[in-house]
C-alpha cells in the first residue's frame, strides 16, 4: 500500500466525524432536501478524500439510480454515497455528484447532526430540491 495523499481544505468544511479528515465545503453544496435512513443528507457536487465502493442500481425515492457508496480514505467509515449514472431525465443533474450523510459528518460550526429513533426512511434519496 503507497503512501496516503489527503487534501486539507480551507473554508467552511464538512469532516468525517469519526477522524476529522476534511471531505466538503459548504460553497459546493448543490441541496441540502436529501433523506438517508439516518436522516438529513447534503448532495455536493465536489467532494475529497474518500474512496468508493462498488457500483451498483439501487431503487431510492426518486427512482432507479447507479450510485457507489463512498468512504473516508483516512478511517474508512461510509460517509455517504456518489450518483453514477440517474436513469430518469428529470433526475440527471444528480450524475457526476455526492451525497454526505449528515450523521456521518461534522458540519462547519463543530455541529453533529444526531437522528432520531424513529428516523427510518426506505429509500435514500431527495424529496425535491
Amino acid at each position: 500500500m503507497g503512501r496516503l495523499f489527503v487534501l486539507t481544505l480551507e473554508g467552511r468544511i464538512y469532516s468525517c466525524k469519526h477522524c476529522g479528515t476534511h471531505l466538503a465545503l459548504s460553497e459546493n453544496i448543490v441541496s441540502k432536501s436529501f433523506h438517508c435512513r439516518h436522516g438529513k443528507a447534503y448532495l455536493f457536487s465536489k467532494v475529497v478524500n474518500v474512496t468508493s465502493g462498488e457500483i451498483e442500481n439501487r431503487l431510492m425515492m426518486t427512482g432507479v439510480h447507479t450510485v457507489a457508496d463512498i468512504f473516508c480514505v483516512c478511517c474508512g467509515s461510509i460517509v455517504g454515497w456518489k450518483y453514477e449514472t440517474a436513469h430518469e431525465k428529470s433526475q440527471k443533474y444528480k450524475e457526476g455528484k455526492s451525497v454526505l450523510e449528515r450523521f456521518k459528518i461534522t458540519g462547519p460550526d463543530g455541529s453533529h447532526y444526531w437522528a432520531s429513533p424513529e428516523t427510518h426512511v426506505a429509500g435514500s434519496d431527495a424529496d425535491d430540491v
